[in-house]
């Protein structure tokens, strides 16, 4: 009999993996960050106290090892990211990220979309006061924002922000833009 609790390989019993390996397999895949409420979809019996146990115990386990890795919390969920010292691994292997500059014009727009998301191209230019249509097709090109069709009685379409705009600002989520507030102490 193997001991759930250790994580130990089962394959030879033939009994079912033990929670924390399911769990950490669940982030090994990837896509959409974890959630709690997601992986008890996936595990019968799961609780949301059991998985936050078990993320913690993960990130101990993996300090202890040394492991270039950890559990992160984004997007209200959590995923495997690389620690920041081994990111130059991602970039030799994969080549590195091409900077982008920004026009002024496309920052103006980035912001509002980032802050008044969902927001349409007519919102945008009253807003700025001026055309947007190139600044609204670079962001989309490069991945920062999207476009999301309205319904069927809708023929406007809105601009919001995309996870790739969250992890190249290095946020969390939407609420971690700094406020009126924030940007006045600056």
């Amino acid at each position: 009999m193997t001991d759930v609790r250790q994580g130990t390989d089962n394959s030879v019993s033939g009994a079912p993996p033990p929670l924390r390996r399911i769990v950490e397999a669940m982030l090994f895949v990837g896509g959409t960050p974890l959630t709690a409420e997601r992986a008890a979809e996936a595990v019968r019996g799961l609780t949301s106290e059991q998985f936050r146990e078990i993320i913690d115990g993960l990130n101990r386990d993996y300090r202890q090892q040394g492991r270039p890795y950890r559990i992160q919390v984004r997007e209200r969920g959590h995923e495997l990211a690389l620690l920041p010292h081994f990111r130059g691994v991602l970039d030799r292997l994969y080549g590195q990220a091409r900077e982008a500059r920004l026009s002024l014009a496309a920052l103006d727009v980035l912001a509002l979309v980032a802050y008044r998301q969902p927001i349409t191209k007519q919102e945008i230019e009253a807003l700025r006061g001026g055309e947007s249509t190139s600044a609204l097709r670079q962001l989309v090109r490069l991945g920062l924002i999207a476009v999301q069709r309205g319904e069927a009685d809708q023929r406007e379409v809105v601009y919001r922000t995309t996870t790739r705009f969250l992890a190249l600002f290095q946020l969390r989520s939407l609420d971690d833009l700094p406020r009126t507030q924030d940007l006045q102490k600056l």
